[in-house]
């Protein structure tokens, strides 16, 4: 038995994005994050998913691309609302896109694929916590809007899982809720009847 896992999965919490401040994580702490984020289940071994890491000069050129398109779309934007936009990259040291990446199989559905790529951001973000740092993992309106993510480079066929936004965190995070085990948790019974 591994206790420190278990004790250290049942702690795990989100931490704020606007919290997470430099330093960032190294680049073999990258490569480590990414290299438990490609440890998981993979019906086929098809890597239906890959990487992208915004970070540097490149978070703030994103900023200001998402901030152009969302004017484009909404309209002249107010000051707060176009900061938000203006930073929406730039808050952590570090995002890491998830993204799932289509790849035919004819065993393998593609929401199985989809789900692969799930596992590879929450090995990430585990990953990064164990590593000591402050990590959380959203989606936006860009994720699914295919300007969106043609500035994030994305091809038009993929789909974003997330962006897992990563950096040194030295707050506490306050526990919320969770799910009571039996509202969540069944015996099976038998076919569903209705």
């Amino acid at each position: 038995m591994n206790q420190p896992v278990i004790d250290f999965l049942l702690s795990r919490r989100s931490k704020p994005i606007g919290e997470l401040k430099e330093p960032g994580p190294s680049d073999a702490d990258i490569r480590t994050m990414l290299t438990a984020a490609a440890r998981v289940p993979d019906h086929g071994r098809l890597a239906p998913w890959r990487f992208i890491l915004y970070r540097g000069e490149a978070r703030h050129r994103v900023g200001e691309a998402l901030a152009a398109l969302a004017e484009k779309r909404e309209g002249e934007l107010p000051e707060h609302r176009r900061q938000q936009e203006l930073a929406r990259f730039s808050r952590a040291p570090l995002v890491v896109g998830v993204v799932s990446v289509p790849r035919d199989h004819p065993k393998v559905p593609d929401w199985e694929k989809f789900l692969s790529g799930g596992a590879a951001a929450m090995n990430l973000l585990i990953a990064a916590g164990a590593l000591g740092y402050g990590a959380s993992w959203i989606t936006n309106w860009y994720a699914d809007d295919e300007e969106g993510k043609r500035i994030l480079g994305i091809a038009p066929a993929e789909r974003v899982v997330g962006f897992v936004h990563i950096g040194t965190y030295d707050g506490t995070t306050p526990e919320r809720p969770r799910p009571e085990l039996a509202d969540i948790v069944s015996d099976y019974a038998g076919p569903w009847q209705g």
